[in-house]
């Protein structure tokens, strides 16, 4: 596997920011299929990004729902709040970032070849309404630019979400 160095990283990261942008702004496209192009957009052009999904909440049941994703598919399609990385930080509020994922308690596992994840909240209106969760095969993958990178992707998709809500 062929690993993108920091410099490359940060280098692509804006022009996949610009491109996110504008699908996000599409006007012609529903929101789901906006974020299954998302997912689409990260997987293929970051190489260790090897699984892309979006969990939004549900608060009545206390669940994250798995509305978009690019990967191997998951029997997780559904995960309570508190249970695993994206239920940590559906209750913490918090980026997380997990370089490796057998050493983490509350770890659900979906694929054996996931190495480490990073999780990063959807806030709406101040409100932790979603996630965006990446797995990777690679141990110790994500660094604080992935983290940045997301979580400018994440305000993108709340700033997408303010707009449909007005």
């Amino acid at each position: 596997m062929i690993f993108l160095f920091k410099s490359i990283k940060v280098s692509l990261f804006p022009n996949l920011v610009d491109k996110s942008a504008k699908i996000l702004s599409s006007p012609k496209k529903k929101f789901e299929e906006k974020l299954n192009l998302l997912c689409n957009l990260l997987h293929e052009k970051i190489n260790y990004y090897n699984w892309v999904g979006f969990y939004f909440s549900n608060f009545e049941n206390k669940t994250l729902e798995l509305k978009a994703f690019t990967g191997s598919p998951t029997e997780h399609e559904v995960i309570p709040f508190g249970k695993g990385v994206c239920g940590e930080v559906a209750v913490s509020n918090k980026t997380s970032l997990i370089p490796d994922v057998s050493l983490h308690k509350n770890y659900i596992s979906c694929n054996l070849n996931v190495k480490s994840e990073i999780v990063v909240p959807i806030f709406y209106n101040e409100l932790n309404i979603g996630q965006i969760d990446i797995d990777s095969f690679t141990f110790d993958a994500f660094t604080k630019e992935d983290m940045l990178f997301l979580e400018k992707i994440s305000k993108m998709v709340s700033m997408e979400i303010n707009s449909i809500k007005k």
